[in-house]
Order: C-alpha cells, then structure tokens, then sequence
C-alpha cells in the first residue's frame, strides 16, 4: 500500500515535468519563430517522409530490374545482330593507312609538299573535325583527293614550255599593267587641270580601270580588285574549275570533299597569299630586300626627298633625323670622335632643313616647275654645239627645237653628211684590203659611191630638192663639178658641211637662241647638270681624295718638286701598292695608295705615299689630253664599270691597269719628248689632296660626251651591214650603199613626227592595245630581248622621243646589254627561265611558302599593320635603292631626268593596294593559260569579270559608235 502511493506520486511528478518542460519549450518556439511556426515545422516534417518514400521507391525499382535482367539472361540468351557485331569489329581492328607520298617525281619537292599538304589539313580541318569524330577515313580521303589534283598538276607542268611565258607573256602583262597605269596618270593630270581633286588614290583606281576597259575592251577585274565579296566569290570559281580539270571525276562529284577542298585553297591558301603579295608595305620590303646588297646613295636620296610629293614620307624622315640628332647630343666623346659626330650632325641637321622646305611648299600649294625656275633664275651650263651634235639625248632637244623653227634640213644635212663620211671611210678600207689582197671591185664600190653622193647631192642641194639647204651657189656648182669629174671620197662634203654648221652656231634662230629655250632647260636635265654641287657623287667618286702618309714620311711642296722636276739628275718613280675600298656617308668608292720614290742630285732619296681616287685620275687624264693634245691618241685612261666596281678581282685589274698608265707617263723617254709633263706629273702625285683643275661641269661634260662620241657613227648601222663573207659582203654593200641617201632622209624627215619604230598589227591606237601587239612576227629576232626593249621604252616612255632617235636609243641598249651579258643574251635568259623552273629552285620556292606561312611548323598569326611612320621611311628607302642602282650608262642613253621618272613612275605603280590585286590576277590567268592551252581560259575569264559595270558600259557605248557609223555610211 505504501509503495503504490508513492510511485503514483512519482509518475504524476513525472508527467507534470514533462507536460511543463514541454510546454515551456512550446511557448519559447512560438515566442521565437512567430505563430505560423509551427505549420512550417509540419510542412518539413511532411516533405522529409515523402522524400524517403521517393528514394526508398527508385531503390527498390533499381533493384527490381536489375534482378529482372538477371533472370532474363539467365532462362533467355540473346545473339547479336550482324550491324552490331560488325561495328564491333571495326573497333576493335586497328586500320593501318597507307598513303603513297610521290607527287610530282622529284623527292626534293615532294618532302616539303608534303609538309605543306600536313599542316594545311592540321590547321584547317583537324582542329575542328576531331571535335565531331575520330573516324581518320574522312581526313584521309580529303588528303588523296590534294594529292590527286597536284599530281594532275605536277604532270601538266611537266608538258608545257615555259619560256614563252616567263620571257614573253609575263613581261608583256607587267608592260601593259604599266601602260594602263600610265594612262590613267595622264587623265589624272586633265582632270587636275580643270579641278582640284579630293581623293587622289579613289580617283586614280577609277581612271586605271577606265583605261583598262578601253585596253583589254572584252575584261575588266574592277570588281575582283575592289571588292572582297566578288573576290572571294571569284576564287571559290576559280578553284572549282581547277578542280574539275585536276581530280577524277568520282573526286570531284563528292560534294563535301570539293567543297572542303575548295574552301581551303581559295580562302586558305589563295586569298592570303594575295593578300600579301598586294601590300604595297611588303613590296617595298621586298625591293629593299632584293637590292640590300648595294650600298645607299647619298646623292640618290636626297633626290628623292626633293622630289617626294608626301608629306607623310618627309615628316616620317624628318622624325628619325631628330631622333638620331639627340641621340648624338647625348653622346659624350672627345678627341676624334667629336669631328665625327659634328659631321652627322651636320647632315642630319641638312636633311631636317630640305624636309621642312619641301614641306612647307607642298603645304602651300606653292610647288613650282624646277625647270621653269632654274631656267628663269638659276645660271645655265653652256655645251658646245659641237657636243650636242654628238650626243643621242642633247641632238634630240636640239632636233626639236630646229624642227620648230624650221632649220630641221640644215640639221638633217649636217647628220646625213656625216652618215655619209663614216660609211664612205669604212668601204674605202674594205676597198684597199680587198686591193691588197688582190680581189678586183674598184669601180663597183667607187660607182656606189658615187650614187650615194649623188643621192645626197639631191636630196639637200638640187633644185628640186625640198627643203634646199640654203649655202652659196659657188660651193654647190663646185660639189656638182667635183660629183661629175672626181671620184667621191669621205671629204667631198666637207666645205658645205663646214657652212652649214657655222650657220647654226651663229646664225640667232638656232643655237644662240636654243640656249634661252626650255628645251634647253630640259636637255641640261637629262643629262643632269642642274643638280647642286652638294648632291654630287658616283660609284667611283667626284669629292676630294684622302691624302695621308705615314709616320716618317716626307712632306714636300709643289715648288719643290716643281723645281726638282726640272732638273735633268732628278729621277721619279712610282706605283700603285695597294687598294682599299672605302665608305663616306654611305657612299662606297675604291682608293689607291700611290708609292712614290724621289732620287735627288746629291744622291738622297725620299719617298712618301699620296692616295687617289679614280675621279682624281679621271681629273688628271683630261688636264693632260687638254693640254697635250698629242696625247689624245696614244694615252688610255682605264674605263670605268658600272657593275661590280667594287668587286675584288675588278678592283685588281683596275690597279694594274692605272699602273701601266703610270709608268707610260714616268717613262723617260715620254719625259723627254714631253718635258712639261714632268710639272703635272709632281702636282698629281703630291702628298696633298689634289686640287681637280676640271670643275665638276667639265668632268659631267666629259663622262657624258667622251663615251658617246662616235655615236654619229650610229647612223650608219641602219643603212650599211658589216660582211660576213666577202662574197656576201658586197652583196650587201651594193644593196645598202645606193640606197643609203634615201634612207638617212626617209628616217630624218619620219623623225618630225611621233611615230613607233614597229610595224602595227591592225589599225588600233598602239597606245590602246597591249605591249606585245607591236611585236612584228614576221620579223626574224630573238623574241625576249626584244619584249625586254619593249618594256624599257614602256618604263621610260620613250615613244615621245622621234623615230630616229628612238632607233637609235634601242641600238645603243641592246649594245649595253651585250656589253653586260654578252652576244648571247637570249641564251642567257632561257637559261634564267630554266634555272627557276629547276626542281631545285621550285623546292625552294615551295620551302620558302612553307616557312612564310607556317613558321617553325606553327601557323602564322596575321602580322599586325605596321606603324605608318615606318610605313613612309620604307618607301623612302625603296625609292632611294631603285633610283640609286641606276647604271650611269642608262642614263647617257636616255637621260637622267627620264630614267628618274620612269623608275618613279614604276614605284608609285606598286603603291595602290587595288592595283598591286590586278597585277597578280593577270599573272594568274596568264599562268593558267599557259598550263592549260587546250582549255577555253581566255573566254571563262571573260565570264567570270563579266558583272563588271564598267564592262556593260563600255559594250553599249561600241554597240552605239557601231550603230552610230553604220548610220552615216
């Protein structure tokens, strides 16, 4: 009884402790959480049971059809199907690929193809089409169907002659490029005459492709070269054709592959590669690259930067001119080195000077004729008549100038006379040989002669002729006694001759009044002597020789050696000890140490060494010849080379050479016979710098007159052929020499007007036609030399000078590029065309693709623009090594002033990015129709340029000037 209570008690103490600590945990939730707590905590509660519900139920089901699978394959095995087990298969075959890495024959041009062909595929398609599938068939299909097409490629390559093309077509295209270009710069200065343009390049790309619709008439690439979407729409064409002509033809009906393949060349491969070669950038680069072997020319880019038109290139030079000046400021030197450095800072200081006036005259708009001003304020240099008479680009101003004043027959007597007087000179010495050996053709010869004189008689001094040299009656009557009774000789125009050229010298309507003409101005350009004398310089050099002599050497004065010269015991000797090429300013030139030893009377030698230069001998041969006239015939001066001066074994032939010419002159029998040359000799060899008795017009003078003064003889090579038998010589003798009078005044009356030397294929405008229409196929001569000729007269414009002249000019090219290459210069240049299409040389151009577009074997990120201030400094560069690798011979035969603007006209040619595009697509399809002369290229291409608006204009204005004519018939 006693426990029950109190257990009772106990459970109810229980209860209630649970009941309060319940209720106090209740009240302390509701306080804390608020009063909808508690339909929270239900909610959780709620969705924990349902998600164990949810897991318990999937478990269960995992498990159930695990165990349901278990049974199935345990009471109902399966066989696999054929599909299945085939793919099965496949995987688990490890497929070996084959390819037969032969391409075009040669191992030494395959290697790097192939190379070529894996990188492509690498960065091309790879990188993408592994992220679709591993499966190698596809990429391996893609690469036989390259490899197809370029086998196809190689073997077509194989068949063709190239020659035609690399000597003919390609040269033709690039001087019809140029003509284009060139006409489009004459529409350009119209229209600068009538207005003043806002866009100078737009304008120009819009004139070139005008010209070019009106040259080609049935193409026009305006389109290709301007606008990407039609350039990439053209290669996409243009590669799908190739691919039909170069994959079999299962190939080329897989549209996915030919897709592939066709995105990849045009896009991939084409389309950069075109992109590169039209940068006008990367043409400079490369001109510079081609011809960094030749040292900069001083004189050659000052010129340029006085002729410059930019006034980006000027500020681009005047920039790193201050740059390298405060380098140089900073610098801290002392003794020698500061001479130096004051030196450059003195050029540096000169060419900032000539940009900012350049400069501030193109921004001024105040850009004067430098012939109009040197002609109205500068002092003129006066050539003899006697020179200009002699002189191919001096007798072509003074040819035009007496045709406008009408004394053209006066000139033209004078010339043929002096034909006459060479051919006449050369036959009679064929005459005494043939008399010599006794060979019988006297009366022959001195009877062709005779027509000869008479033709002449009668082409200038008749009654009937027309014009009539005007001369005394007396001299005629005398001529036409002496044609009548006397045998003609070389002298028998001489009187006349004589008269006629007095006439021109004085008479104040020819050579007096010449010298105030701008005709005057503008031969004196040609043959560049309105130059500065601070823009002097040459190969071999016009500036000052450095003289020295070392340690112990004796000094001695003129009048010393003058006076020791003088005296009979008194022996000099000397020689030429060594040579050294050395470099001022840029300028490269060839010094010679002269060793010279002096025996005095009472038996004491002395010896020291001066140094000379060429020019200095150059210098001291004319003082002689000038003075000295007996001289003239026996004493020879080394001639100078415009090509590889600088070459060693060059430079030891040179001194061996001046040696001879030395010693010829210290011999003591020439001393004897020529006392006073003992005075110019000491003044020559002096340790001292040599003072140049010539001015620099003298030596000019010489250099340009000396070398041509035979030309006249020229004249005769078009009317006399040299035998090459004495039976077929006289043959051609009595063919040429009667008709001689005739020709020479045929070829100097078709002199007055602009007419080209070629015969015309059809009635076109030659200058609306392309270069190679005025080739005469009926004519039996080496093609390449003359498409080569062709493209000279196109670089400078030579179709302005007369007839005559321009013959003339093209004899004495052809004769420079013999005298460099030799007689055969078209063998030269086949075998130049053989060498670059050698296996040798296409695995090096194929390399040389392979580096420049994948780099260490990495695809070459695109080079980011570079900065147009070292954009304008390059093309400075480029202009100054194309002007200054001017040989100075081209330069006699043209004139300085032409081959300037034809070498400009060439660069600015390549400075347009449109243009540079049109080049290489007509080189593209040239090649292509080349390779595949049975194909219609030429009509494809005719259809692939056809949207060409400029086309469609042009074909409705002929259909028009058709209708037009037909009309008015």
């Amino acid at each position: 009884m006693y426990s029950s209570p109190m257990v009772f008690h106990r459970l109810k103490r229980t209860s209630l402790s649970i009941w309060g600590w319940g209720g106090l945990g209740v009240v302390l939730f509701l306080i804390t959480f608020g009063p909808f707590a508690i339909f929270y905590l239900a909610f959780y509660i709620l969705c924990f049971a349902g998600g164990c519900f949810a897991v318990t139920l999937l478990f269960g089901k995992t498990n159930s059809e695990k165990y349901l699978e278990k049974c199935e394959h345990s009471f109902l095995p399966a066989t696999q199907s054929g599909i299945p087990k085939t793919l099965e298969e496949m995987k688990q075959e490890s497929r070996q690929i084959k390819i037969d890495r032969r391409l075009t024959g040669a191992s030494i041009i395959d290697e790097p193809l192939q190379q070529v062909i894996q990188f492509a595929l690498r960065d091309y398609i790879q990188y993408w089409y592994y992220t679709l599938s591993d499966e190698e068939s596809f990429l391996l299909e893609i690469r036989q169907t390259v490899q197809n097409a370029l086998v196809q490629f190689s073997t077509r390559s194989k068949e063709v002659d190239w020659q035609p093309y690399f000597t003919t077509r390609l040269v033709d295209d690039f001087a019809t490029h140029l003509r284009v270009f060139r006409k489009a710069q004459e529409r350009m200065t119209e229209k600068d005459d009538q207005k003043q343009l806002k866009d100078e390049p737009e304008e120009l790309v819009e004139s070139f492709f005008e010209a070019e619709v009106e040259m080609e008439r049935k193409i026009c690439r305006d389109l290709v070269c301007t606008s990407p979407r039609d350039e990439e729409g053209f290669l996409r064409d243009l590669c799908e054709v190739l691919l039909y002509l170069l994959l079999p033809p299962g190939d080329f009906h897989n549209k996915n592959m030919r897709y592939f393949v066709r995105e990849i060349l045009a896009k991939g491969i084409l389309l950069p590669l075109i992109n590169q070669l039209s940068d006008p950038d990367y043409i400079n680069q490369y001109v510079i690259w081609m011809i960094h072997d030749s040292s900069c020319n001083y004189e050659a880019f000052m010129n340029i930067l006085k002729l410059s038109d930019k006034v980006g290139e000027l500020e681009a030079v005047k920039d790193k001119a201050m740059e390298e000046l405060q380098f140089l400021r900073s610098l801290d030197t002392a003794g020698d080195d500061i001479n130096v450095i004051k030196n450059q800072i003195n050029s540096l200081l000169f060419v900032k000077k000539v940009c900012d006036t350049r400069i501030q005259r193109l921004q001024s708009g105040k850009e004067v004729d430098a012939l109009k001003l040197v002609a109205n304020f500068g002092k003129l240099c006066i050539i003899p008549l006697e020179h200009i008479l002699v002189h191919n680009i001096a007798l072509q101003f003074f040819m035009d100038y007496m045709q406008q004043k009408g004394g053209q027959a006066d000139l033209f007597f004078w010339l043929t006379v002096e034909g006459y007087r060479v051919t006449a000179q050369q036959q009679l010495e064929v005459l005494q040989n043939w008399q010599k050996d006794g060979k019988k053709q006297t009366n022959q010869t001195k009877g062709l002669l005779k027509a000869a004189a008479l033709g002449v008689y009668e082409q200038y001094l008749s009654e009937k002729a027309s014009p009539q040299v005007q001369v005394d009656e007396s001299l005629v009557e005398r001529l036409a006694e002496k044609l009548n009774k006397e045998d003609p000789t070389p002298e028998i125009f001489d009187d006349i001759q004589r008269k006629v050229y007095d006439m021109m010298l004085r008479d104040e309507r020819f050579y007096p009044s010449f010298r105030q003409h701008p005709l005057y101005v503008r031969m004196l350009a040609e043959l560049d002597m309105l130059k500065e004398p601070s823009f002097r310089g040459s190969d071999d050099g016009d500036g000052e020789s450095f003289n020295g002599s070392p340690t112990g050497s004796i000094n001695l004065s003129l009048d010393d050696l003058s006076s020791a010269s003088s005296d009979e015991s008194m022996q000099l000797h000397a020689f030429i000890s060594d040579t050294g090429v050395c470099n001022d300013h840029g300028k490269t030139y060839a010094l010679y140490a002269i060793t010279v030893f002096r025996k005095n009377p009472d038996g004491s030698e002395d010896t020291w060494k001066t140094y000379r230069r060429y020019s200095d001998f150059h210098d001291f041969h004319m003082r002689l010849t000038g003075q000295f006239e007996n001289l003239t015939s026996i004493l020879k001066l080394p001639g100078k080379k415009t090509f590889n001066n600088m070459d060693k074994d060059f430079l030891e032939k040179r001194k061996k050479d001046l040696n001879a010419y030395i010693q010829f002159l210290l011999n003591p029998e020439m001393m004897k016979a020529c006392p006073p040359l003992a005075v110019y000799l000491c003044d020559f060899l002096e340790n001292k710098a040599y003072n140049k008795g010539k001015g620099d017009f003298a030596r000019k003078m010489d250099t340009f007159v000396n070398p041509l003064r035979n030309s006249m003889r020229n004249v005769s090579n078009a009317v006399k052929a040299i035998p090459d038998s004495l039976a077929e010589g006289m043959t051609k003798v009595s063919d040429n020499m009667g008709k001689m009078s005739e020709k020479l005044g045929q070829d100097l009356k078709q002199s007055m007007f602009k007419v080209p030397p070629l015969i015309q294929k059809s009635d076109i405008d030659p200058e609306h036609c392309r270069v190679s229409a005025q080739l005469d196929d009926n004519v039996d001569d080496n093609i390449p030399l003359r498409v080569m000729l062709l493209l000279m007269d196109e670089v400078f414009d030579l179709k302005e000078r007369n007839q005559w002249l321009r013959r003339n000019i093209k004899n004495l090219l052809q004769q420079l590029i013999r005298a460099t290459y030799g007689d055969t210069i078209n063998r030269k240049i086949v075998d130049h065309v053989d060498l670059m299409t050698s296996p040798e040389q296409v695995a090096d151009h194929v390399k040389h693709f392979r580096d420049a577009f994948w780099p260490n074997g990495i695809l070459a990120e695109t080079p980011p623009r570079r900065d147009k201030a070292i954009r304008m400094r390059t093309r400075v560069a480029a202009k100054t090594n194309l002007l200054g690798i001017m040989p100075d011979e081209l330069k006699h035969i043209i004139g300085a002033d032409t081959t300037r603007k034809g070498i400009l006209r060439v660069f600015k040619m390549f400075q347009h990015n449109q243009l540079n595009r049109r080049l290489v697509y007509v080189f593209i399809e040239g090649f292509l129709e080349t390779m595949f002369p049975q194909y219609k290229f030429p009509e494809l291409f005719i259809k692939l340029h056809s949207r060409s608006k400029r086309m469609e204009k042009y074909s409705q204005k002929l259909k028009t000037s058709q209708v037009l004519s037909l009309q008015k018939r």
